[in-house]
């Protein structure tokens, strides 16, 4: 397991927007691992948001597509999701992954609120 660290949770009104961010803070080069986000609303199960590979090819759920973003950081052991045109159904609490040959860590979730 991998310490993941998140940041940039919060609430916000309807079509704003908030950038996620997330650092594996452990020593290592993570840059050929897949990274991505989760989400888990309550009441429901975890779902994919995003992922991002070592070679920068990206993976979207549907709900996500065209108004999410997500990219890798210089130092490869971040990655960030930035996320536009927020809906009420939107808010869930949003989890960080680092897939390490099939081993997964995950972070310990931000909030994020979206207002009507």
């Amino acid at each position: 397991q991998v310490p993941l660290v998140e940041s940039g949770g919060g609430l916000v009104q309807a079509g704003g927007s908030l950038k996620l961010s997330c650092t594996a803070s452990r020593s290592f080069n993570y840059s050929r691992h897949r990274m991505g986000w989760y989400r888990q609303a309550p009441g429901k199960q975890r779902e994919l948001v995003a992922t991002i590979t070592s070679a920068g090819s990206t993976n979207y759920a549907d709900s996500a597509k065209g108004r999410f973003t997500i990219s890798r950081g210089n130092a490869k052991n971040t990655v960030s999701l930035q996320m536009n045109s927020l809906k009420p159904e939107d808010t869930a609490v949003y989890y960080c992954n680092l897939d390490v040959y099939g081993t997964n860590s995950w972070g310990k979730g931000t909030l994020v609120t979206v207002s009507s």
